[in-house]
């Protein structure tokens, strides 16, 4: 494989917006999950790709398997586990002024009981590159296990910050993530997670600086939002050169857009500013289309980055 991704999927109900969850009569149903939405999107540009996690073994769980096997990824490792339940997620929109809103309901979740003793490694210790994230990782002691032990067999190692404050406080956060830093070859931090998790609330050159130096051998991504993104390889700063138009519609997702659309540059050995342009600009589509994984193709990513005319005949 080039790709392995590890970690938990999650049922996402969305309400409509801009309904309010203690109205809504419907809700939108959908999957995400940090480490399943970069899988999706390399597995979608055209790698090869495998995802290791653990869903119920009921109507959800093989819902979950078809989808992700449909986007391209090798779903071959993914348990499925008696008596289990898939864990979700409530969304609401929020219309400025209120903000987007996200309500978790994930406890005892198959993913949750998933053991390193449940895992085959041989894969992981094959692959080119195996991704994880703090997503996943802040849901217990099972979970970082999960994470120490892919870092132990992987060859190389992409890790995405993925702060979720509702599984972990941030100093507890960083007790695990800060340690493991030395291991990691592609590093991808929010800069509010900088902040939240690091305390690094100076500018963005300094707090790239301070990552690399937890993160010796790592080429450090810092995600900036609507400002973009900066990364540091080596002692070189790289920003998008070009930045496409977004029409926002979704957000939900785009931070693993980003890491996936640059993995799947890196893999392909591009030079380190076509990944930094890629994977702005697999954010960008990402944010103009619902759900929390990026349905796009090649063709896809080259149109964006040309840009030009809105209609293509």
């Amino acid at each position: 494989m080039d790709l392995i991704t590890l970690g938990e999927v999650l049922l996402r109900l969305s309400v409509t917006s801009p309904g309010r969850m203690e109205t809504a009569r419907q809700l939108d149903v959908q999957f995400g999950g940090a480490e399943a939405n970069v899988a999706a999107t390399v597995a979608r540009l055209g790698l090869s790709t495998a995802w290791i996690s653990a869903v119920p073994a009921n109507a959800w769980g093989d819902r979950v398997r078809r989808e992700m096997s449909a986007h391209g990824v090798d779903c071959g490792y993914v348990r499925r586990t008696e008596g289990a339940r898939l864990g979700l997620y409530f969304l609401e929109y929020g219309v400025p002024p209120r903000p987007i809103r996200v309500l978790y309901d994930r406890r005892a979740s198959a993913y949750a009981s998933l053991t390193v003793d449940d895992v085959d490694w041989e894969p992981v210790r094959r692959a080119r590159l195996v991704h994880l994230s703090g997503a996943s990782s802040g849901l217990g002691d099972s979970a970082r296990a999960l994470v120490l032990r892919a870092i132990d067999e992987a060859a190389m190692v992409s890790f995405d910050v993925n702060y979720r404050a509702a599984l972990w406080t941030g100093a507890d956060a960083r007790r695990f993530i800060e340690p493991i830093l030395p291991r990691v070859r592609y590093l991808f931090v929010g800069e509010e997670e900088a902040a939240t998790v690091f305390e690094l609330t100076g500018d963005p050159e300094s707090t790239l600086e301070k990552l690399a130096g937890w993160a010796p051998k790592a080429t450090v991504a810092l995600l900036r939002g609507a400002n973009g993104s900066l990364v540091r390889e080596g002692d070189r700063l790289y920003a998008p050169a070009r930045r496409p138009a977004v029409q926002l519609v979704d957000p939900i997702g785009a931070g693993d857009a980003y890491v996936g659309g640059f993995l799947w540059a890196t893999l392909r050995e591009r030079p380190i500013q076509e990944a930094v342009d890629t994977a702005d600009a697999v954010a960008a589509l990402k944010c103009s289309m619902w759900g929390d994984i990026a349905i796009i193709d090649p063709r896809d990513v080259a149109d964006a980055l040309a840009g030009g005319p809105g209609v293509r005949r």
